[in-house]
């Protein structure tokens, strides 16, 4: 069994070559969790010739494998992937720092490729390679440690009452769940008198590269079952002695997420197994409605259905030839 149809190689195959194209092309296939962003980048990178920068948050991670639901040597069927087990949970890594050295890889890249394929759910990395984040202020020795601190101590919701404080504008926007992104917005304040809200100008960056973002959806209710057919498959390969050889690191940013905080509170005995497998996938599918939600604002982003592989196909040759 070939890793494509018949039916999909003669799709493919009508699509013309684009190796003598002048301008530099990243192609961004965004979307929520388990929709089939990876599927159809390997199959971009595997016709166009290329390699795949992840924009993942987490898959970054070595540690951290089966509730990333990081793609396996055979899924990666040979395309040289960037940012995946590229750090440890140990190393804080921000957009900031995901834009810097995004940046540098993609350069590399376009040197021996004019097309290149970014790949990922995790918005905010998407918006620092493409678009670029804004200027922030130097952050003050120490406080990022505070508030880890505090954090650990205290827990989110002594955060969120902080901010909504002293910047109700970032209190408002939709970030709060994110214990990352709330300390960040506290460092901020604190290292400059000024809300994080402030230095939030959305200016759009001149990069070197057009980029074609590609948005991939389902109906809800056949997103949704993927999401819990997928957690059933985390189950079954291992998530709960993946998260349980993280417990000594349990809280470090990195490990605040889906996936793995509700199995650390079944370990806590606060509640059951059966409980934290229905959080992760509640958890799971609010965080896929999150990611459709932020990814809509993508300025020229086209959807599509998983399924239309043609209709794909022909856009990006179509846009690339524009």
């Amino acid at each position: 069994m070939t890793w494509i149809s018949w039916r999909e190689k003669s799709i493919l195959n009508k699509v013309d070559s684009s190796s003598t194209l002048e301008k530099k092309v990243l192609l961004a296939i965004v979307g929520p969790t388990a929709v089939g962003k990876t599927s159809l980048s390997i199959q971009l990178a595997q016709h166009y010739g290329t390699e795949i920068v992840s924009a993942d948050s987490r898959q970054i991670y070595r540690e951290m494998s089966i509730g990333t639901a990081k793609p396996s040597s055979a899924e990666k069927k040979g395309i040289v992937h960037y940012f995946i087990d590229s750090h440890s949970i140990q190393q804080d890594f921000s957009a900031g720092d995901y834009e810097r050295e995004a940046l540098k890889v993609l350069d590399t890249i376009f040197e021996r490729h004019a097309i290149v394929v970014l790949v990922g759910g995790s918005g905010l990395f998407v918006k620092a390679l493409c678009e670029g984040l804004d200027s922030f202020p130097p952050i003050k020795e120490g406080i990022r440690e505070k508030w880890k601190k505090v954090l650990k101590e205290k827990g989110i919701s002594y955060l969120q009452n902080y901010i909504r404080d002293i910047d109700p504008d970032f209190y408002a926007s939709g970030e709060m769940k994110n214990p990352q992104r709330v300390i960040r917005a506290i460092e901020v304040y604190e290292s400059s008198g000024l809300p994080f809200s402030h230095f939030r100008k959305n200016a759009v960056k001149e990069r070197g590269f057009e980029v074609i973002p590609i948005g991939l959806n389902l109906e809800r209710e056949v997103l949704y079952e993927r999401i819990n057919k997928r957690v059933d498959e985390m189950m079954d390969q291992g998530l709960v002695e993946e998260v349980k050889s993280l417990l000594p690191y349990r809280e470090l940013p990195a490990l605040q997420t889906v996936g793995y905080s509700e199995l650390f509170a079944c370990f806590d005995k606060v509640i059951s197994l059966d409980d934290a497998l229905a959080k992760v996938k509640q958890n799971t599918r609010r965080y896929a409605k999150r990611q459709i939600t932020w990814f809509k604002k993508m300025p020229g982003i086209q959807w599509f259905s998983p399924a239309e592989k043609k209709e794909i196909f022909d856009y990006v040759e179509r846009k690339i030839k524009e």
